[in-house]
């Protein structure tokens, strides 16, 4: 079997020793020669670099280990770069949530105003990201997982059509995960069909390897507890906000009873109840600089200072094993079924080819490979075209320097209710964006 070569952009991420971890614990599905770091921030990566050596070295030593801020060094000679980058990191997601609340609009870092702030800061990341990998490693593949994930897809789509990358969510998968506790399954024994955008989707089926379908069970549980078990909240240690996102299920549901929901579907056809019950001077962001952001990071020097890794506080990230089954996919041509972010192009058979939808695909050597879904009923086609809509916008915006553009994007958003809203964010988050976002006029 061949070891592989692999950098981690953004590799000052909080989620990067997890990911990490969780590379280690499937070294026999998937063997690494070579672990590189690449992140522009030299000091935050040098605390999780310095700590993540000393425990490769214990429990990898094989591994060919380092961690850079020159591209040339990072990039070179790699088979797949996992990238997960956060451009402005949790300083400007602490905007993108704040800013909006105060025009009791839903603040949150993918969906909305927040959403479409981070994706503008995101484009230029991104692409500089793909140009160095394809400049000094032109047959790598890029496993993109760095939010907002819909906004960066089209970007990619547009201004860097022929580049390889996979982009890929790791929600679904926690979805899954749940809905497996629900009915007694493992998650990898069940499949699914789904249809969407990122972090805007529905579930039409949920069937066991022998064709049995969980569907209506699922929905009678959700329909009354929403996505939220038990196991969850007693082994994962689930922040609150986290908790009441699952709970909130039940209530999608009950708008849309025929499908399953995305968790995400709450930002939009809940906005109002969600600023209700939002702190405006304590957003998501602030929960996880006070909490992920802390522990990861005191792990890491613990670790420094002790100069071992052993009993060091860093755990897997188990949502991240979907991440090596797409790699393995692509290396060792699998046919791992996996939802993907991919160009539509009749997968939703009444949708825009043109559109960057979310739905599953067999994936191999050459890429994924979306199954049809079919027609999807009017009231969801509606939702997406409304929001993919926006999506593009943000691009259009983006390439062209259009504050127009962008205006529209804000004003067709479902969380703003009207365009002088709309207008006075935009031109608050400018102002809060200066030297990430291009120069619109």
């Amino acid at each position: 079997m061949k070891n592989f070569s692999v950098v981690i952009a953004g590799g000052g991420s909080t989620f990067t020793p997890g990911i990490v971890m969780m590379m280690l614990d499937n070294l026999d599905r998937f063997p690494i020669r070579t672990l590189k770091l690449y992140d522009n921030d030299e000091a935050r990566q040098a605390i999780l670099g310095e700590a993540l050596e000393i425990l490769l070295k214990e429990q990898a030593p094989e591994i060919d280990f380092s961690y850079t801020t020159d591209p040339e060094e990072a990039f070179t000679d790699v088979d797949f770069c996992m990238a997960h980058i956060r451009v402005g990191k949790y300083a400007m997601r602490e905007q993108d949530e704040k800013i909006p609340l105060k025009y009791g609009v839903v603040g949150q870092e993918t969906c909305g105003p927040g959403g479409i702030a981070y994706g503008m800061r995101s484009i230029g990341g991104m692409l500089e990201i793909i140009d160095y990998m394809e400049k000094y490693s032109p047959n790598c593949w890029m496993l993109n997982y760095s939010n907002p994930a819909a906004i960066v897809a089209e970007a990619c789509r547009v201004l860097r059509p022929n580049a390889k990358v996979l982009n890929i969510c790791d929600m679904p998968v926690g979805t899954l995960r749940r809905m497996s506790q629900i009915i007694g399954k493992q998650p990898e024994d069940l499949e699914v069909r789904y249809f969407g955008l990122n972090h805007f989707g529905w579930w039409t089926s949920v069937k066991d390897k022998q064709g049995h379908e969980y569907l209506p069970q699922i929905r009678e549980y959700v329909a009354e507890n929403g996505y939220l078990t038990q196991i969850e909240v007693d082994t994962q240690h689930m922040d609150q906000s986290w908790q009441e996102t699952h709970k909130k299920a039940k209530d999608l549901l009950a708008v849309n009873p025929r499908y399953l929901p995305n968790t995400y579907l709450k930002y939009y056809l809940y906005p109002d109840y969600e600023v209700e019950h939002s702190n405006c001077t304590y957003t998501r962001a602030n929960e996880v600089m006070d909490g992920r952001e802390k522990t990861v990071f005191t792990a890491a020097k613990k670790i420094i200072k002790n100069g071992t890794a052993e009993n060091s506080g860093f755990t897997i990230d188990s949502h991240a094993s979907f991440i090596v089954d797409l790699a393995r996919a692509i290396a060792f041509n699998t046919h791992e079924r996996m939802l993907m972010i991919v160009e539509n192009n009749g997968a939703i058979a009444n949708f825009d080819d043109d559109a960057m939808v979310e739905v599953p695909c067999i994936v191999g050597t050459d890429g994924p490979e979306p199954l049809a879904q079919g027609k999807i009923p009017p009231f969801e086609k509606a939702l997406m075209h409304q929001q993919v809509t926006v999506e593009k916008l943000v691009v259009e915006a983006y390439v062209e320097g259009s504050y127009q553009k962008l205006w529209q994007a804000f004003t067709l958003s479902k969380m703003i209710p009207s365009a002088e809203v709309a207008k006075n964010l935009l031109d608050d988050l400018i102002e809060a964006n200066k030297g990430f976002w291009p120069e619109l006029k």
